[in-house]
């Protein structure tokens, strides 16, 4: 009896699911999460932040970091959740790799960095500001697209120059 090439081939091992890592953090009294690929990195605040006149009350200010000035946006009321009550120093700022722009995000707290599954592709706007939500260790997280953030961020600073 003739044997064949597919009759001896190793079985094909199933594929491991995509995986995508999270900065997680806390904000509202909410969990959220952002593509490590969009954080350049998390600093604890400094203040006092240079104050910017006329901004809404998500826009904390500029503070220096090592001589590069970053625009401080806190995320809670830029998603309309309550502000955290943060004494100066408390919290983390994420800072966003956004090419020349510096773009700060306070947050309650970083929880850490997971791997998870990407949240399932729905349809959804372009300017949606999330992406979905994934469980992180029984917990829902709420996933962020750092573009959309980074618009909403940027329309707070632009809007406050509009006569």
């Amino acid at each position: 009896m003739a044997e064949t090439a597919a009759q001896h081939a190793p079985e094909a091992e199933p594929s491991e699911p995509v995986r995508v890592r999270l900065v997680v953090f806390r904000a509202g009294g909410e969990r959220f999460g952002l593509p490590l690929d969009a954080v350049r990195e998390v600093v604890v605040p400094q203040p006092p932040f240079a104050r910017v006149p006329r901004a809404g009350s998500a826009v904390k200010g500029a503070m220096n970091l090592r001589g590069r000035v970053v625009a401080v946006v806190e995320l809670a009321p830029l998603v309309g959740l309550a502000p955290d009550v943060l004494v100066p120093g408390q919290g983390n700022v994420i800072v966003l790799d956004r090419d020349r722009r510096g773009l700060g995000i306070l947050v309650a707290g970083v929880l850490g960095v997971e791997s998870v599954e990407p949240p399932r592709a729905e349809p959804r706007e372009a300017s949606a500001l999330a992406r979905g939500v994934v469980a992180v260790r029984g917990m829902a997280v709420t996933v962020l697209d750092p573009d959309a953030l980074e618009a909403l961020a940027v329309a707070l600073f632009e809007a406050r120059s509009t006569p």
